[in-house]
C-alpha cells in the first residue's frame, strides 16, 4: 500500500488486519498518535485522513491506501515553532498529563476547518461523527478559548 503521511509518500506492506494506528506508530515511528483506551472511545489516536478527523484505531491500515494522513507530528511547520492550535494549548495550560492532547489538537483542528469562527454553540441538528476527547477541566477551558478566538487556523 502507499500512503501520504504528513506530506511524505510512504510505501508499506501490511497485514489486512493491521490498524492504521499501529502502522503509524510501529512501522512509521510516528508515536505522537496514541493508543488510549483500546475500545475506540477516547480519541487519543485521532488523525486527519483526507480532510476528516478519524480515530485511527478504528481504521484498517489498508483502508487508508492512497489517502493523505496528517498526524500530530505533521502540524508544526518544522522550524521549531508550534502550530497555532498547539501554541494555544500550551499557552492555556491544556496539557494535563499530555497523553490525549494530540488527539484533542487534531479534533480542534477539524472543528476549526468546519467552522473557522465558531460561536461556541453546538447545533443539535448536526450529528457528531467523532467523539472528541474533551474531558478535563483545563483542556475544556482551553478548547473553549481556542474556539472563541477563531484565529487558530486549521
Amino acid at each position: 500500500m502507499t500512503i501520504d503521511v504528513n506530506g511524505m509518500r510512504r510505501a508499506a506492506s501490511v497485514e489486512a488486519r493491521k490498524l492504521l494506528v499501529h502502522l503509524l506508530r510501529d512501522d512509521l515511528g510516528l508515536t505522537g498518535t496514541h493508543v488510549g483506551c483500546d475500545t475506540s472511545q477516547c480519541g487519543a489516536c485521532t488523525v486527519d485522513i483526507d480532510g476528516q478527523a478519524v480515530k485511527s484505531c478504528t481504521v484498517l491500515a489498508v483502508m487508508a491506501d492512497g489517502s493523505s494522513v496528517t498526524t500530530i507530528e505533521g502540524l508544526a511547520p518544522g522550524d521549531g515553532t508550534l502550530h497555532p492550535i498547539q501554541a494555544a494549548f500550551h499557552e492555556h495550560h491544556a496539557l494535563q498529563c499530555g497523553f490525549c492532547t494530540p488527539g484533542m489538537i487534531m479534533a480542534v483542528r477539524q472543528l476549526l476547518a468546519r467552522k473557522p469562527s465558531p460561536d461556541g454553540e453546538r447545533n443539535p441538528s448536526q450529528p457528531h461523527r467523532q467523539h472528541l476527547p474533551l474531558h478535563r477541566l483545563h483542556q475544556h477551558r482551553a478548547c473553549r478559548r481556542i474556539l472563541s478566538l477563531g484565529g487558530a487556523s486549521p
